[in-house]
């Protein structure tokens, strides 16, 4: 049986409730029988997801949203010091705890993945979650992005397994004690908070240090910083997997079916055969990563791979919007290069002949800064890019980076950029250049998402 609520987390305020990783711990809790309330910086379908649930959801942050009896005050690192109901909270005494304490403390008694990496975490946790939950086991879950609904980012399962998306971009990952660990790769990223490889090196061997005695680290054998992390780990029982020659699990073919591929690995001296029902040599490889963790637990490779086709998508990661005037809109939350390359080629494969255009909207003046001239380089896999201006998110502006070094870049590989500052005016500009077959993609992880029905919209006046 799943345990109960973790001690002083009965009456539990979060600061900024709508977010993926604060969502989806509220929920467990609410579902786990706390009485659960919050603040948020705006109404939302998850707002009122956790409403149905019981909860109190404030829409916007002061002092007296935060009830006087609440147990413990759950804020993400993104609060900042000079929130009122932080204050407040210091005020009355309240103890405040950071979200990935509030998540170890759910997954106590219980056997936990951690899945770990700069790329493809959300999408890795969600196919273990539908796969285990296909098998009846009951998983419970908490994921950095929506499977199809408000609300769908986690679960308070009956099972004893707990899957769960580690973040290391705060280093929080380092809370968790998990079973089994997944890393997909290690590369820079979040350059507010690592300052070189060796940091990011560093960070992801305290993870792997956490693993309980008797776990395993799942790890890729194909990228180089994964491989550079396993020759760092001691002491761990580590199962790689990839199309290396040297992995332990060994992939040795994907073959594209449209939107869909076919997998074969080799797996404990035996070939195995599954579909994945999402584009993508990296999503094929990282349904793989899902198997071998689950088989890791003790779950049979022979139930667990044909389960992993259940897994249809995320929001956000390459999700279909819908079609107008012959024109398919795909959101893609893709925003380091890395992933913007995995997502072109992925759409290309599926494409056949057809055009890509996408909307491209830079996220995080820092990570612009540092990599937008790889992400107009990955601009050039498009036949045509319309670029916004750069989500800030939570922070401020950096004199002169903007997204004009993006633009310079892509242009400089190739590209056809189109550089667009009011975001209203791009379902016209995509009405402009989209023609049947074409393939559209809202790309980013800000608030370009929101452009998909727009443009739908645009197209069907055509």
């Amino acid at each position: 049986m799943a345990p109960g609520l973790p001690s002083a987390m009965d009456r539990p305020h979060f600061i900024g409730i709508g977010g993926a990783g604060m969502s989806g711990i509220a929920k467990i809790l609410a579902q786990r029988g706390a009485e659960v309330a919050g603040s948020d910086a705006r109404e939302s379908a998850t707002a009122e997801a956790l409403r149905a649930l019981g909860a109190t959801v404030h829409i916007g942050h002061a002092a007296e949203h935060l009830a006087d009896d609440a147990s413990c005050v759950v804020v993400s690192s993104a609060i900042r010091a000079d929130n009122p109901e932080l204050a407040r909270a210091a005020e009355l005494g309240i103890p405040v705890v950071h979200r990935s304490d509030a998540l170890a403390r759910l997954m106590d008694g219980l056997r936990p993945i951690a899945v770990a990496g700069t790329h493809g975490k959300t999408t890795t946790t969600s196919m273990l979650a539908v796969s285990l939950s296909a098998l009846g086991l009951n998983p419970s879950y908490a994921i950095g992005g929506d499977l199809d609904e408000p609300g769908s980012n986690a679960l308070h399962g009956g099972g004893e397994i707990f899957v769960a998306e580690a973040d290391e971009s705060d280093r929080s990952f380092h809370k968790y004690a998990p079973e089994v660990a997944i890393v997909l790769n290690v590369e820079l990223d979040h350059h507010a908070n690592y300052a070189s490889m060796d940091e990011i090196y560093e960070s992801f061997e305290t993870f792997a240090e956490k693993i309980v005695p008797g776990g395993t680290l799942v790890i890729s054998a194909d990228q180089e910083g994964a491989r550079e992390l396993t020759r760092r780990v001691e002491g761990v029982r580590v199962v790689t997997y990839g199309e290396a020659e040297d992995a332990d699990v060994r992939v040795l073919s994907v073959v594209a079916q449209g939107l869909r591929s076919e997998v074969t690995v080799l797996l404990d001296g035996r070939e195995l055969t599954f579909g994945v029902s999402v584009p993508g040599r990296h999503y094929a490889l990282n349904a793989v990563a899902a198997l071998v963790a689950g088989v890791s637990l003790g779950v049979p490779a022979a139930e667990l791979a044909p389960a992993l086709a259940a897994y249809t998508g995320v929001k956000r990661r390459l999700q279909l919007k819908g079609e107008a005037a012959g024109v398919q809109v795909i959101d893609s939350y893709a925003h380091h290069p890395t992933e913007m390359t995995a997502d072109l080629e992925a759409m290309r494969a599926a494409a056949g002949d057809a055009r890509i255009l996408v909307v491209f909207q830079p996220h995080l003046f820092s990570r612009t800064q540092e990599l937008g001239k790889e992400m107009g380089q990955s601009l050039a896999l498009a036949d045509g890019s319309v670029v916004l201006d750069i989500y800030p998110a939570r922070e401020d502006p950096i004199p002169g980076v903007t997204s004009e070094l993006i633009i310079e870049a892509a242009r400089a590989a190739g590209a056809a950029v189109t550089s667009v500052h009011d975001k209203d005016e791009v379902p016209s500009v995509i009405a402009g250049m989209a023609g049947p077959g074409d393939l559209v993609l809202t790309m980013g992880a800000g608030d370009v998402t929101d452009l998909g029905p727009r443009i739908l919209d645009r197209l069907a006046q055509k």
